[in-house]
């Protein structure tokens, strides 16, 4: 195992019902600055459960931020509280509305240009507190520190990360999902369940308990997945989705071992390209980087295929093989697509994304830094 520090202060409050407690996790003076998407909490009642457990207190709000949300939107929220001295955030959304917010948080007190934070990894020094109440399980970032935003102008997606921009607590109520699309749940089992592979699939360093934990949350997402899209209100299924989601990115499977990180990154610049999903990248990249980096994650894929598909006949290459292939499967069975042509996106694009890449410095990805411009296009294609 390598040598780690693991650090995680989110208080996490789950379960029904848990909105109404927010206000006593707030400070009584605080100016509080209700941060949102689309407006869907409205419809769902999350807004209103809010707005309830706030009454009484000093309170502003700021909607539209977009699915990976926009640089330029973002910067409104931050006039916004710098003029009228708000000093609390509360994301009530999903993923995107989580990071924003992360982003605002850190760019209010930031001398500067704030979007420096992300493109030339300018330090963090300070950064105002925040909440979330989360509507979409999904990123986990309503239990970590990073943050990733796109700047509309260029097209460009960057993430950060920063220990300031840990929430204070998080809301995770399951019913407050019932109400999601299917195209949004099954995004969301793919982004958790891909969460966990960049952590556990890369190569063994003696940490068991970590590769336990991991195939754990795996097989969860595997059984538990189905079943919540087949009857969105079942309590308990959506309960072990939500937690499954915040589990893969919190931080603790990730301690003492290597990550990987390339499918992701390739994936931010396909939806900064062409407006795909978040997870519909991860869905077209994910198998094309096992089979391309097999040989370097030969041994971590053996274990894969046998404790979470109990694949465990025939030679290695063959099991390896299923093992990428029932990953691909079970992305296309939650109604996730695995190709760029589901997208109408063609081999024509992987100039445009290695480029991309080389712009924001990333030509050394994965676990052993060697997933060059020439090992991306070999991945890109194989996506097709």
């Amino acid at each position: 195992m390598e040598n780690f520090v693991f650090y995680n202060p989110v208080k996490i409050l789950f379960g029904k019902g848990q909105i109404a407690n927010i206000a006593s996790e707030i400070p009584a003076d605080a100016k509080i600055l209700i941060t949102y998407g689309g407006g869907s909490i409205k419809a769902n009642g999350v807004y209103d459960q809010v707005k309830s457990a706030l009454a009484g207190r000093n309170v502003f709000e700021f909607g539209g931020i977009e699915p990976n949300p926009h640089l330029e939107t973002l910067m409104k929220a931050v006039e916004l509280i710098r003029k009228e001295g708000i000093d609390f955030l509360l994301a009530v959304g999903g993923g995107s509305v989580a990071d924003g917010t992360k982003f605002i948080a850190a760019a209010v007190p930031f001398v500067g240009e704030p979007w420096d934070i992300l493109a030339k990894g300018a330090p963090i020094t300070a950064a105002l507190p925040m909440g979330v109440v989360l509507t979409l399980p999904a990123t986990g970032s309503e239990m970590n520190t990073s943050s990733v935003v796109t700047k509309w102008e260029t097209q460009e997606k960057l993430f950060f990360s920063s220990p300031l921009v840990f929430p204070k607590f998080s809301v995770l109520d399951p019913e407050t999902t019932f109400s999601l699309p299917p195209r949004q749940i099954s995004n969301g089992i793919v982004d958790a369940f891909t969460h966990v592979m960049e952590q556990y699939l890369t190569y063994p360093v003696n940490a068991p308990l970590q590769d336990r934990m991991a195939e754990s949350i795996l097989k969860t997402l595997i059984k538990e997945g189905p079943k919540t899209l087949a009857n969105p209100t079942d309590y308990d299924a959506r309960a072990n989705l939500v937690w499954s989601a915040t589990m893969a990115l919190n931080g603790l499977i990730a301690a003492g071992v290597p990550q990987d990180w390339t499918t992701h990154m390739i994936g931010h610049e396909l939806t900064a390209l062409h407006g795909m999903d978040h997870a519909q990248t991860l869905a077209v990249v994910l198998p094309s980087t096992l089979t391309i980096r097999r040989d370097r994650k030969s041994q971590k894929l053996l274990q894969y295929a046998d404790r979470v598909w109990e694949i465990v006949g025939g030679s290695e290459d063959e099991r390896i093989d299923a093992a990428i292939t029932k990953t691909r499967d079970f992305f296309e069975s939650v109604g996730v697509h695995t190709h760029l042509s589901d997208y109408g996106v063609g081999v024509e694009t992987i100039p445009a994304v290695i480029e991309n890449l080389e712009k924001h410095g990333m030509t050394a990805l994965g676990e052993n830094k060697d997933v060059n411009p020439q090992v991306v296009e070999k991945i890109l294609a194989l996506c097709a």
